[in-house]
């Protein structure tokens, strides 16, 4: 196919003397008017932390590869952007723990500019309502350090308080179970149960794998089990008896799913986002600095630096096949480009039902995809503000003194898990909660460079909120801001001042999640996480090896195992996939 004409926003190779002359690797990767290429051996659609991950793998394997990504920015959902003057956000995903600790070495990502500020403590709790054993206690906080944590359980329970170490050790005994299978493609049930001899040796790893994980887990096997299918809330009934602990834990449980507490299966989803690492601190989550962009731009400095392309403006309008084999793209201003092989970073339903050009997948597996579920509760709202929230229940020492509690994750509406499921409700009627989840983390409490002097940014994750609304309403401007006044009224009641702080906000319902994001659904993590739709099941069965019917199509983003996060490790298990399929042509 001819070259059709040049696009904007190309990323020029970064030079390698750039470390050894200081220069630093966070504005080294800026735009250049290099050409694109008519033909490479690898196009990545999709410039998300995944893509990038695959592109610096593939083109350190001697591949020629270039990324086209839609919008002006890379990064997908990890981005950092500063959508009110002076102020930057981490405009979607906002804190960094899942990446894989095998792609930050592999990639050197410290190396290509990543730094992250470790948060201790993690979580803070406020009461509206003093509680407790002696009716005086007013926040709970959880910190990395057990004992620190227990201490503060004892003001709601002494039970408790003894009960916590026993949850953490076994927490951890099933995440050192189970985490291998997060850095392992996960079994193809279609090649498991082909009769050739050879097809069944390569699903051998993977089978080894999870009988590995299984094994390894036995002696928690029930717990497993139970963590599995059970509801959140019976899991946390059993451990302990202090509500603002058990809603403050059942949050995890939750996040980016339109599921309460009370739903069964809501376990793995808490399961999910304990088991990251940064620092070699199994669970501990972090602020980066220069927002979660950063985290892309390290990444993609890395493939960059190893001589990929990434060129931003270049949605890619349709996916070229001949004789259901992937020839390479064409992007919407008509510029095609060949490929041997073509990775997808956006999620299944755009990769398979709106890029690919129908005829190239059964009807049955069409209906598959259609029906994998991208229900979203999440409205992320980014706020600036000019002074730091001023708790109630522990006030500032001094006036926009930064105080232990704002480096942590700030959970309100949290003091019963009864708000959390009532707020359910309402979205499963089509109502936004009256009384959200919310979930607000102050990154400039660690790096004040994402504000100006002084001022504050406060990343709010709220929930509920359905996608389509009843009786025909739509998420305009009014619903939009009705839905946040809501949840800034519940701020308020918090942290009094606070509405008189804020300098300006950016609402994201689900519906501009999707708009802006290519997230289907408003989903974040390209699909519900779901046991339904995880490991051999993710996206589907039959193409749940990153391959697809398409000879050299493969997905690489979240929809495909181990799921969403910014995890990295969908992108370099899709790219070790295709690298290994190129070698045998």
């Amino acid at each position: 196919m001819a070259f059709r004409g040049k696009l904007k926003g190309i990323y020029g190779k970064i030079s390698k003397g750039a470390i050894q002359k200081g220069f630093s690797y966070r504005t080294a990767a800026t735009k250049s008017k290099c050409e694109l290429k008519s033909k490479y051996d690898v196009v990545i659609i999709g410039a998300g932390h995944n893509g990038l991950v695959s592109a610096a793998y593939l083109q350190e394997a001697g591949l020629s590869v270039c990324v086209v990504e839609r919008r002006h920015v890379i990064g997908g959902a990890a981005v950092t952007e500063e959508v009110i003057p002076g102020f930057k956000f981490s405009r979607a995903s906002y804190v960094l723990s899942l990446l894989r600790p095998q792609i930050m070495k592999d990639l050197q990502l410290k190396k290509y500019g990543l730094e992250v500020y470790l948060r201790d403590p993690s979580s803070y709790t406020p009461l509206l309502t003093p509680g407790g054993r002696d009716g005086k206690a007013k926040s709970l906080l959880l910190h990395r350090d057990s004992k620190k944590t227990a201490e503060s359980i004892a003001q709601f329970s002494q039970r408790d308080a003894k009960s916590w170490f026993e949850y953490e050790k076994q927490l951890e005994h099933i995440v050192s179970a189970i985490e291998p299978l997060m850095d392992s493609a996960p079994i193809h049930l279609p090649t498991v149960m082909a009769p050739q001899l050879l097809k069944q040796v390569k699903s051998l790893p993977a089978i080894f794998t999870l009988l590995k994980s299984s094994l390894g887990s036995f002696r928690d096997t029930s717990a497993f089990y139970e963590l599995m299918t059970a509801p959140t809330t019976k899991i946390l009934d059993k451990w302990f008896e202090s509500e603002p602990l058990k809603a403050t834990l059942a949050t995890d449980s939750v996040i980016g799913a339109m599921i309460s507490p009370k739903t069964p299966g809501s376990g793995y989803v808490l399961l999910h986002h304990v088991m990251g690492e940064l620092e070699r601190v199994k669970g501990a989550w972090g602020i980066v600095k220069g927002g979660m962009g950063a985290v892309s731009q390290s990444i993609a400095n890395c493939a960059v630096d190893r001589g990929a392309s990434i060129f931003t403006d270049s949605p890619v309008q349709e996916i070229v096949t001949n004789n259901n084999s992937v020839k390479g793209v064409v992007l919407q201003d008509g510029t095609a480009i060949e490929a041997r092989a073509v990775l997808s970073n956006a999620t299944p339903k755009v990769t398979f039902l709106d890029l690919l050009p129908a005829g190239n997948l059964s009807e049955d597996m069409m209906k598959e995809l259609r029906n994998f579920d991208y229900t979203s509760p999440v409205t992320k709202i980014n706020v600036a503000v000019k002074e730091l929230p001023n708790f109630v229940a522990d006030p500032n020492i001094k006036k926009n003194e930064v105080m232990p509690h704002h480096r942590a994750t700030i959970h309100l509406n949290c003091e019963h898990s009864d708000l959390i499921h009532d707020g359910f409700l309402e979205a499963q009627a089509g109502k936004f909660s009256s009384k959200p989840m919310i979930e607000m983390v102050i990154p400039t409490s660690l790096d004040p460079t994402m504000a100006p002097p002084g001022c504050h940014v406060c990343l709010l994750f709220t929930q509920y909120t359905p996608y389509h609304l009843a009786e025909g309403q739509e998420w305009d401007d009014h619903m939009r801001n009705r839905y946040a006044d809501t949840v800034f009224d519940d701020i308020e009641k918090y942290a009094p001042g606070f509405k008189a702080s804020v300098v300006g906000r950016d609402i994201l319902t689900p519906p501009d999640l999707e708009k802006t994001f290519n997230l289907t659904g408003g989903n974040i993590f390209h699909g519900t996480m779901g046991l339904d739709q995880l490991y051999m099941s993710r996206p589907i069965s039959k193409i749940s090896n990153y391959r697809s019917p398409v000879e050299g199509l493969y997905l690489c983003g979240s929809g495909a195992h181990p799921g969403g996060g910014v995890m990295g490790s969908a992108g370099r298990l899709a790219a070790i996939t295709a690298l290994s399929d190129l070698k045998t042509l």
